[in-house]
């Protein structure tokens, strides 16, 4: 009897306390997807490319993030924001125009390889957004494009 009084104050305060974490939110990704500095300023991104870019990478490589449901639930959100902030420090397409052009190369170089090697986007990401799964042909244009632009860039 004395365990089970001792277990359910435990269970009440890991309730209090994740109820209690639910009132401190990290800062939402919520700022403009395009821009002056926008990767559209720096490259061609025809149509397609632009849709697969959007659907599949900009939540975690942009300045804007289309949350869902459980996105708000501590610290489930906390391991999410991680998540962003660490995709917007590794590339972020609402500010690639103002990367130096060796940057932007190198950048698109890493897309291409990346979405070849299947590293992008991550398992995490589309265990949760099935939706931005890509298929070998939209892996394909990624790469294509990833490469030409890498072109574009370094040209003087």
């Amino acid at each position: 009897m004395k365990n089970w009084k001792k277990g359910t104050k435990i269970l009440l305060g890991l309730v209090i306390l994740l109820l209690l974490a639910q009132l401190v939110q990290p800062e939402p990704n919520h700022g403009n997807v395009s821009g002056p500095e926008d990767i559209t300023a720096a490259v061609e991104v025809p149509q397609p490319v632009m849709a697969i870019l959007k659907k599949s990478c900009y939540d975690c490589h942009s300045n804007y993030t289309t949350y869902l449901w459980y996105d708000k639930i501590s610290p489930l959100n906390y391991w999410i924001d991680h998540h962003i902030n660490e995709g917007k420090r590794e590339l972020n397409f609402s500010s690639f125009a103002s990367y130096t052009a060796k940057r932007q190369a190198k950048k698109l170089d890493e897309i291409a390889e990346q979405v070849e090697k299947g590293e992008m986007p991550i398992g995490s990401y589309t265990l949760m957004h099935q939706e931005a799964k890509l298929t070998d042909v939209q892996r394909k244009l990624l790469i294509d494009w990833a490469h030409a632009a890498e072109q574009q860039v370094k040209q003087p």
